[in-house]
């Protein structure tokens, strides 16, 4: 027994600097947090209810100002009594420096958090703190080896917008209960974590001073909040874990010194990308407009930040957090998982990428894919006389640059496909000889003079056509100038075929990615009370002129169809475009109750008797109904045969 507590008591003793560290800001922090919470209340740093934020009682911010004094006076305190280096990757000024410049940024949130300063003004507050990091700490990518031999002006390009984004990364997440708190300790657990796994534990005492302070704020900042972070705490939060990595001269891998940080700071990093994108396309679309969306620049607000949309889902802001902090904790997994796998790590990043696509589309197709159809479409149905000369201005060359492109890629990708070496003499040679003739056909077919928005059958065999001969002719040349080779037979059929179908894929972009925003309009749709829900009676070619046409006005409509009817005995059972054809005119009362349809549009040619019956049938259902037609009239002569006009 007396054993067991000696080696205890030794290993208490070797671990004294990492967990006195923790539990020190951690105190401080815990003791700190409701001091400062009563000066911003007395200095009214209050965050009053609004339709834009979450709190519904009037919260103190500035709270963050414990985590820097308990984090900084922790460290003070340890460096001075001790005179120990804090980290054997970088010496103890370079700390004493990050401290002062974090003092700095935290004046700037605290005025913000008091006076509301313009963003402008709390941005060059940001970049100048973030200069003086580079300049005067020497933090930047220059310290990681892969970027060693970087120009000095790129590097501090870099360093600035890593900084800079960390900063509002985090701003923009604090938006929540707990919300960055939460992350930014999984984030330091994370950094901390990976410095110790390739093998510098002592590097982890910053890290773990920060945690012990983060935990002891979300205390006070986990739900039902008494206390924000406030621009002041979240600033500092976004300063401190972006400038660490870049300090720290580790000299063992990309990963460790960027790669960690940028997945432990995953969830902010993603929302902010994702606000940006979305803020830009809505500015674009209210000038576009002439009219408010909403958001007039990229620096105003809005409620679709990723706690937001949570939050919509989940109700409870604790569910919510916890949603994200899940999300947070598999980033940091995966950077462990990596740094463990070594040679293997990019099975595990295929795999994190593939779950990675998937939630960020799921959580895209409804706003931001959404706000980027709604440009698209006003961009592509604008028809001032101005738009439609620039489309047509620019449409030939986007084809001849598009087409030129997929040909040199096509021949890369036939000679890898047949395992040919792609060395300098073939790009020099083989390359033009198998481009130039195929661009020359698409130019002698006229390929460049078909409107291939309104594209029939018939021109994409004129395209095939333009292919063979350009493919046949690179052949003929290859032969006479005497540079024949073994696979020439397989890499002629192979490169026709590859190159057909990459323009054909090409012509084909524009109707695709107009269904794709029709289908993500519609799935937006369907879940909206007030849309009006339609089913369609008649599956044909009347049909597919009205769904056109709901095509072209998709964001500008309120109505989606949810279902079809039609006579054909074959089609029952089956779907045209995603849209199921449920049966004939006698399941139409089926269709309306498990569709909830509200309307009915007939889109076939009945006669007079089948097109009564139909409208009672759709009458006596509760549909509105509809009549969606298309004929042929001959208009009557002129009265004057010498009038110049009728």
């Amino acid at each position: 027994m007396m054993q067991f507590f000696t080696n205890l008591l030794s290993v208490l003793t070797k671990t004294a600097p990492y967990w006195g560290l923790f539990l020190g800001t951690f105190a401080l922090c815990y003791a700190l947090t409701p001091v400062c919470r009563g000066l911003a209340r007395r200095c009214g740093m209050v965050d009053a209810p609004s339709a834009r934020r979450i709190n519904k009682v009037p919260t103190p911010r500035a709270g963050g100002l414990a985590i820097f004094l308990s984090v900084s006076a922790t460290l003070a305190v340890y460096m001075s009594i001790t005179g120990a280096q804090l980290s054997p990757l970088f010496p103890n000024e370079v700390i004493w420096r990050v401290m002062g410049l974090s003092a700095a940024l935290v004046f700037v949130g605290l005025a913000d958090d008091k006076f509301g300063l313009p963003p402008l003004v709390k941005l060059l507050g940001q970049v100048a703190v973030a200069l003086g990091a580079f300049f005067w700490c020497g933090a930047g990518f220059h310290t990681v080896p892969f970027f060693a031999n970087m120009p000095v002006w790129l590097d501090c390009v870099l360093t600035t917008f890593w900084i800079v984004g960390a900063v509002n990364a985090f701003n923009l997440i604090d938006g929540m209960d707990g919300l960055a708190t939460g992350l930014a300790l999984i984030a330091a657990f994370g950094m901390g974590g990976a410095l110790a796994f390739i093998g510098y534990p002592q590097a982890t005492l910053v890290y773990l001073a920060f945690a012990g302070a983060c935990l002891a704020f979300l205390r006070y900042n986990f739900h039902p909040a008494s206390v924000f972070l406030g621009d002041t705490g979240s600033m500092y939060i976004g300063f401190l874990l972006s400038v660490l990595p870049l300090v720290m001269k580790s000299g063992d891998s990309f990963f460790v010194s960027i790669g960690v940080p940028l997945l432990a700071m995953g969830v902010p990093i993603f929302d902010t990308a994702l606000a940006i994108l979305r803020r830009s396309i809505r500015a674009v679309l209210s000038r576009e407009n002439n009219r408010d969306e909403g958001n007039t620049h990229v620096m105003q607000a809005d409620t679709d930040h990723l706690h937001h949309r949570i939050l919509r889902k989940f109700v409870s802001q604790r569910k919510a957090a916890f949603a994200l902090y899940a999300l947070a904790a598999f980033l940091v997994f995966v950077g462990f998982g990596a740094l463990a796998l070594r040679d293997r790590a990019a099975g595990l990043f295929i795999v994190a990428f593939v779950v990675g696509v998937v939630i960020v589309v799921r959580d895209m197709r409804r706003i931001e894919l959404w706000d980027a159809g709604r440009l698209l479409n006003a961009v592509a149905h604008d028809h001032t006389s101005s738009a439609r000369r620039r489309r047509a201005a620019l449409a030939v060359p986007f084809y001849v640059a598009a087409d030129t492109l997929l040909l040199v890629v096509t021949w890369f990708l036939t000679s890898l496909l047949l395992s040919l070496p792609i060395t300098q003499t073939a790009c020099h040679t083989d390359l033009p000889l198998h481009v130039a003739p195929v661009f020359f056909a698409l130019v002698f077919f006229r390929a460049y003079a078909t409107v291939w928005s309104r594209a029939r059958i018939s021109n994409y065999v004129r395209l095939a056509v333009a292919v063979v001969s350009g493919v046949l002719a690179c052949d003929a040349i290859t032969i006479l100038l005497g540079y024949p080779h073994s696979h020439m037979t397989a890499f002629t059929a192979l490169y026709a075929q590859n190159a057909f179908l990459a323009l054909v894929a090409l012509r084909f972009v524009r109707p695709i990615l107009r269904d794709i925003f029709y289908a993500l309009d519609s799935a937006r749709l369907a879940d909206d009370p007030a849309t009006s829900r339609i089913l369609v009676y008649g599956a044909g070619l009347r049909y597919s002129s009205f769904r056109r046409e709901l095509v072209r006005g998709a964001s500008r409509n309120s109505r989606v169809i949810v279902g079809l009817i039609d006579d054909d005995l074959l089609l029952h059972g089956h779907y045209i475009g995603g849209i199921r054809v449920f049966g004939g005119l006698s399941s139409a009362k089926v269709a309306v109750r498990a569709l909830r349809a509200d309307t009915a549009v007939i889109a076939c040619q009945l006669t007079p008797a089948r097109l009564e019956l139909a409208r009672k049938v759709f009458a006596d259902a509760g549909l509105r109904v509809m009549l969606w037609s298309f004929e042929e009239k001959e208009l009557e002569p002129c009265q004057d045969s010498t009038e110049k006009k009728c």
